[in-house]
C-alpha cells in the first residue's frame, strides 16, 4: 500500500506538530529554519507527537538561541535517563543569524515563537517565527478575512 503525501510538504519532511495559536496571536512577518539539540528519549517522543507548544519562546542568551517552556512529554518506555519535560533547548543556528535576529527583536520589540516543528532528512527542526503581538481587533479581523476567503473558495 502506498503511503500518503503530506499536503504541502517537501520530499523528506515529515511534520510532526503545528502551533496554530501561533497564528492567531501573532502576525508572522518572517519565518526561519533552525535544528534543535535534543536527548535520545526526546527524539522518541517527538516521532510519537508528544509535543505541545502552549506559552514557549525562544529567547537569544549570550549568544545562542535557546527554545524555552516547549513541553515534550517523557518517552513512555523510558528508564531513569528520561529527559525533563520542559528544559531549555538549543537551538542550532549561525551565530550571524542569532546576532541578527536579537538585534531586531529588540530594536522592533518582536517575539520569536515557534511555529512548528519536523522532521527533515532524519534530523529535527522547528520553524521559529519573528512575530507581532496581535490585539483583540486584530484577531477578530485575521479571523473575519479568513472566513471570508474560505468562503470565496467554496462558491468557485
Amino acid at each position: 500500500m502506498a503511503k500518503k503525501k503530506q499536503k504541502g510538504a517537501a520530499p523528506g519532511v515529515k511534520q510532526i506538530a503545528r502551533n496554530r495559536k501561533a497564528f492567531h496571536d501573532f502576525e508572522v512577518l518572517e519565518q526561519i529554519e533552525a535544528g534543535i539539540e535534543l536527548k535520545g528519549t526526546e527524539v522518541k517522543s517527538l516521532r510519537a507527537a508528544q509535543v505541545s507548544f502552549a506559552d514557549s519562546f525562544a529567547r537569544v542568551r549570550e549568544g545562542e538561541m535557546w527554545l524555552l517552556d516547549l513541553h515534550i512529554s517523557p518517552y513512555e518506555h523510558g528508564t531513569w535517563t528520561n529527559h525533563k519535560p520542559t528544559r531549555p533547548r538549543k537551538l542550532l543556528m549561525h551565530k550571524k543569524e542569532i546576532l541578527q535576529l536579537k538585534a531586531r527583536c529588540e530594536r522592533k520589540n518582536l517575539t520569536l515563537v515557534p511555529l512548528e516543528i519536523y522532521f527533515k532528512q532524519g534530523r529535527a527542526k522547528i520553524k521559529i517565527g519573528v512575530c507581532k503581538g496581535r490585539k483583540k481587533a486584530d484577531k477578530r479581523q485575521a479571523l473575519r478575512k479568513k472566513q471570508d476567503q474560505r468562503a470565496m473558495e467554496r462558491r468557485d
